[in-house]
């Protein structure tokens, strides 16, 4: 499996400190460069700032403006950069929401390595 994404850039959208520490941990192994946003509103900032990000991985309850809400508004300016909703409450009616915000694929929290890398390698 693919997990070599030196060259491009991921996104982690994510408020919660330990959450995102233990993503950039994970992510690191991949040598891509990990830019992290806050919350949404912090996340549009950067894709507006930063042209060449390749993929996000987007929180989807995040305080401000959340992942849902944030996806939306991206792929209402256009924006085609691969979304990865990740949350802990990944019920049926969340992963619908989420493909129905512009998601294009989801992960489940607690993040297992294996599957973000496999998500990973299907979008870059």
């Amino acid at each position: 499996m693919e997990s070599n994404f030196e060259n491009k850039i991921i996104i982690v959208a994510e408020d919660a400190d330990m959450n995102f520490i233990l993503m950039k941990k994970i992510l690191e192994q991949t040598k891509a460069t990990i830019i992290r946003a806050v919350d949404g509103e912090d996340l549009l900032k950067i894709v507006e700032n930063q042209k060449n990000v390749n993929l996000i991985l987007m929180d989807m309850s995040m305080p401000k403006l959340d992942g849902f809400e944030a996806t939306k508004r991206l792929r209402q300016k256009g924006c085609e950069i691969p979304i990865i909703a990740q949350t802990a409450l990944m019920m049926n009616y969340d992963k619908e929401q989420a493909i129905e915000a512009g998601c294009n694929d989801f992960i489940q929290k607690p993040i297992i390595k294996d599957n973000l890398f496999r998500v990973l390698a299907k979008y870059l």
